[in-house]
């Protein structure tokens, strides 16, 4: 079953948001836009990022793909998010390790660093790995789970 996808961007990440909205949706997600729904130069990143957060937070089937210029920025505002793990895919080998070791649930993405294909192949990737369940990264889960929920022993 495929997760249901949230994505958003800023006017930096918009027109590759709406090239991978639609190579999504034709690889059969569900996918909804939280913004923006049209090019605003003067938009702000942290109003699409935590839309997004909020409804991938809200559902653990769910997943969320942001772009902004340079990813670290949106990336920021997801992880305010209690249990969004929000990672920055600058290539498919990161983006692909924060599946397997972090369970990432959020993928940023910097358009101004990328090429629409490169965006394309990165997020296809990260949507087909899987988290690999190992004991080491349970663990580490586990210890964000509790620094998130402040029990974490300084």
């Amino acid at each position: 079953m495929k997760p249901h996808l949230y994505i958003g961007a800023d006017h930096a990440g918009w027109e590759y948001k709406e090239t991978l909205k639609t190579d999504l949706i034709a690889q059969g997600f569900e996918v909804t836009d939280l913004g923006n729904a049209h090019l605003v130069e003067d938009d702000d990143y942290p109003d699409f990022s935590y839309a997004v957060a909020q409804r991938v937070a809200t559902d653990p089937l769910a997943r969320g793909i942001l772009l902004c210029a340079n990813a670290q920025g949106v990336s920021i505002v997801a992880n305010k998010v209690k249990g969004i793990r929000a990672a920055t895919g600058f290539d498919e080998q990161v983006a692909q390790t924060s599946r397997t070791d972090d369970d990432s649930n959020v993928l940023c993405l910097p358009a101004r660093h990328l090429s629409k294909q490169e965006v394309l192949k990165i997020t296809t990737l990260w949507l087909q790995t899987d988290f690999s369940g190992e004991e080491r990264h349970l663990r580490r889960l586990q210890k964000l789970s509790e620094i998130e929920s402040h029990i974490y022993p300084l």
